[in-house]
């Protein structure tokens, strides 16, 4: 190798090509295997093989990086040659380099098809004496230590290094065999003196003959354990047989051993396993009279029946899913296609992280959260709770229903701690034993009505249970060890979002159910509703017959609901009517018209449009539209007037914001007097009281701003209010209309009333788009920006065009207008 060098030193290129090395320094006089796998290194082995095999093998920084360019390799490597080639049958390329000596790499003048730069050689200075050979015999002696620490070194390399006495080449050889941090290594060989690079290898092997010999410790202290462990269970196994042949095993043992099969099959996480075997040892050393027995051992019959790793399979199919969800509801398209984005991205990332089988793009794809939480808002009746139940049927996944209505406690969330006597896991836990599943469809119903008082907050402890973030260690009270609640599909419902508290509410996608237009409940009705009552009743489909128009009559006169829940109570009421007159041989089958649905329900609750006209006959009245949480509402505002001195009163329980809203109508009013040719001084002499009927129900918020406007404007020129009129929005002082809420919830109000016409505020035309196209069409929508614009077209054209009244009324409006 010497005569080698020295040949090469001297006939040395200006310029070499450069291969990088991922993970590995190489060193002169040093013989290293190497893989060459990446397009461009094949390229650059097959042109220097060509020729005299000569290369510049340098270190790369970040060995990581796949393709490093120049800034990315250390200025310091070795000259080496290519002694032997051999290609591999999947395209990469084995060689043996053998290193000659060091050499800086200086500008690299190509990159393309592989690096090229301009090498100098660098000697390394090389001392002498009786120091520099005791370092090398120290070396020496510590890597022969260290081969005897790792059974994998080959003998054969001990004793031919132990035969080396070139310093430089013992310094060299070992670096080369040691495992070496890569910094450690480049530093080796970018030391010029021998010397040092001993001293620094000295150093190096010390710390790994430490890190060696702890590890022996560690290594014989659990061998030992595991060999008294085994002792220990030969001792006992032999032990049980001593008491079968003796016939004393009891009930005490046999319950032990059922429980430690048990936890073994649960496959629960190490903590959970830890914490579950620890009781179980102190439950068998405690006799069964003690009073902690029961306790441990209801902990551990909690602990072993929770389903850490039991789950359903997916089935992630979209048209399948839709299939399912267009079978259990008619309409609701905007929640279906969410539930659909839902599954749809679930099922392309798990394809994706097939696809991708690199373990890091696999794994990271596994752990990301599975999904946001839903929460559906809605009024009674509109298919929340059996929304959900469709979802785990579309989905394959069990469904299970926890009621939140009343709960105050936060230990019905969290648990009782195992301090408590009768202590026992929250809801959450107790749920997911029952249904035997970790990955169900959830559902949190009525989480608006959740209450909280001296004994804790529900609603607080529900933060962790419903974040995506957090819920992958939920930490129930009584159990105390963290439950991945990271799969299993949280569903919420709620009427209103008032009474959720501002962070629970910020951890849900809020999915908003408006009512049901008629066309939309009488497809309900013949799809869902007439099917499952007869089957309720036990009669036959061709024992019962619905009419459109018998329908229609229900839903128009006997209800008058946002969703369907009364209109099956009353199809149901038609149904045992006409079971009871099959089962007395009355009759064989039945035909249900409107006039018989009136027979079997009585008189009408509702009359079509009549209320509306009848509280409209009189100046001062304004038909409204309001929100409740069951739906939306038509809201009257009366007003009247009487001698007095500036008198004004609101009544009808309705809250500050409504009230201010009022006072705020009023000023208008009152400046802008002339302009409705109203007499600017009518306020000095007379009392105005308005009232909102209905005042045992409470009511507030400012959208009916333009409809007390109306009211008074109604009242003050003594012309009525149009008959088929609906209006909704907030009123300013300078008479602007500002946008309002709930804007489909209101507009089937009306629809429900017979009301064809309704003024908006133009800010909410975007909310036209989720109207029903039949009704845009039966509707007329009128966008205002001021209050002007309602009074132009609500109000009648001339005073007393109103329908006539009795003789009491004519008295009373002119005494009102005198």
């Amino acid at each position: 190798m010497d005569d080698l060098e020295a040949s090469i030193r001297s006939s040395l290129p200006k310029s070499l090509p450069v291969l990088p090395l991922r993970g590995l320094v190489a060193y002169p006089q040093t013989a290293i295997p190497l893989t060459i796998g990446q397009p461009r290194s094949i390229k650059l082995v097959d042109e220097v093989v060509a020729g005299d095999r000569i290369i510049a093998l340098v270190a790369s920084k970040n060995p990581d990086l796949e393709n490093p360019g120049p800034d990315d390799l250390y200025d310091i490597g070795t000259v080496a040659k290519i002694s032997r080639l051999f290609r591999a049958p999947d395209g990469t390329i084995r060689i043996l380099v053998h290193g000659i000596l060091r050499c800086k790499i200086g500008a690299f003048s190509q990159e393309e098809p592989y690096l090229l730069a301009e090498v100098t050689a660098i000697p390394e200075t090389i001392e002498t004496g009786i120091e520099i050979e005791a370092f090398a015999r120290n070396v020496r002696d510590q890597f022969t230590r260290i081969a005897e620490m790792i059974p994998s070194v080959p003998r054969e390399l001990v004793t031919s290094v132990s035969l080396i006495e070139d310093p430089l080449q013992v310094a060299y050889v070992i670096a080369n065999f040691q495992r070496i941090d890569l910094e450690d290594a480049q530093k080796i060989l970018v030391i010029d003196s021998v010397m040092e690079k001993l001293r620094s290898l000295t150093a190096i092997l010390a710390r790994e003959s430490q890190v060696l010999e702890l590890g022996q410790k560690i290594q014989n202290e659990a061998r030992s354990e595991i060999d008294k462990v085994q002792r220990e269970y030969y001792l006992r196994e032999q032990l049980k047989a001593i008491q079968r042949e003796l016939g004393e095993g009891d009930e005490q043992t046999a319950e032990i051993e059922e429980f430690r099969e048990k936890i073994e099959s649960a496959q629960m996480p190490e903590e959970a396993k830890k914490l579950a075997t620890r009781e179980l040892d102190r439950l068998a050393k405690l006799p069964t009279a003690a009073a902690e027995y029961g306790v441990i051992r209801t902990f551990l019959d909690w602990l072993v029946s929770i389903p850490w790793s039991k789950k359903t399979d997916d089935n992630l199919e979209i048209d399948h899913a839709r299939t399912i969800l267009n079978e259990d509801h008619y309409g609701l398209d905007d929640v279906k296609e969410r539930i659909l984005e839902f599954l749809a991205v679930r099922k392309l990332r798990l394809e994706r992280a097939e696809q991708f089988k690199q373990e890091e793009y696999s794994d990271l794809m596994r752990r990301e959260r599975e999904g946001v939480i839903l929460c559906f808002i809605g009024p009674p009746g509109v298919g929340k709770t059996s929304l959900g139940r469709s979802i785990a049927r579309a989905m394959g996944r069990k469904f299970i229903r926890l009621s939140l209505g009343g709960v105050r406690d936060e230990a019905e969330i969290r648990g009782h701690r195992r301090t408590y006597i009768g202590a026992m896991p929250g809801r959450i836990i107790s749920a997911l034993r029952r249904v035997e599943s970790i990955n169900p469809v959830f559902m949190l119903d009525e989480i608006d009505k959740l209450a909280s008082d001296f004994r804790g907050d529900p609603a607080s402890a529900l933060l962790e249970v419903l974040d995506p973030e957090q819920n992958n260690e939920f930490r129930d009270n009584y159990i105390e060890v963290g439950l991945d609640l990271s799969q299993v599909m949280f569903i919420t419902t709620a009427n209103q979002l008032e009474t959720i508290p501002a962070p629970l509410l910020d951890r849900m996608e809020i999915i908003r159910l408006a009512g049901y237009t008629e066309q939309e409940k009488l497809a309900i009705a013949r799809q869902y509703l007439i099917p499952r009552q007869l089957r309720e009743n036990g009669l036959l489909e061709h024992e019962v017959t619905f009419e459109d128009d018998a329908i229609s009559f229900v839903i128009r006169r006997h209800t008058r609901e946002a969703g369907v829940r009364n209109l099956e109570r009353e199809i149901g009421a038609i149904c045992r009517k006409v079971a009871t007159n099959i089962s007395e041989h009355k009759l064989e089958q039945a035909k249900i018209t409107p006039e018989l649905a009136q027979e079997y329900l009585g008189r009408p609750k509702y009359f079509e449009n009549s209320e509306v006209q009848t509280r409209t006959k009189l100046p001062g009245v304004a038909t409204g539209l309001a929100w409740t949480p069951v739906g939306g509402d038509v809201l009257f505002i009366e007003a009247t007037r009487m001698a007095g001195s500036k008198g004004f009163q609101v009544t009808g329980s309705i809250g500050k914001v409504m009230q201010e809203s009022a006072q705020a109508a009023l000023s208008y009013v009152r400046s802008h007097a002339a302009e409705y040719q109203i007499d600017p001084d009518f306020y000095t002499s007379t009392d105005i009281h308005l009232h909102i009927p209905a005042g045992a129900q409470p009511k507030d918020g400012p959208s009916a701003g333009v409809t007390i406007v109306t009211a008074l404007v109604s009242l003050l020129t003594d012309r009525c209010v149009k008959s088929n009129i609906g209006m909704t929005g907030e009123i300013t002082l300078r008479g602007q209309v500002l946008p309002i809420g709930g804007v489909k919830e209101k507009v089937l109000a009306a629809h429900r009333a017979g009301l064809d016409t309704i003024f908006l505020p133009r800010e909410n035309e975007p909310d036209l788009e989720d109207i029903p196209d039949e009704m845009k069409k039966q509707m007329k929508f009128i966008m205002v920006d001021t209050i002007n614009e309602i009074i132009a077209q609500a109000l009648e054209e001339k005073p007393h065009t109103c329908e006539d009244t009795s003789q009491e009324d004519s008295d009373v409006q002119k005494n009102l207008a005198g």
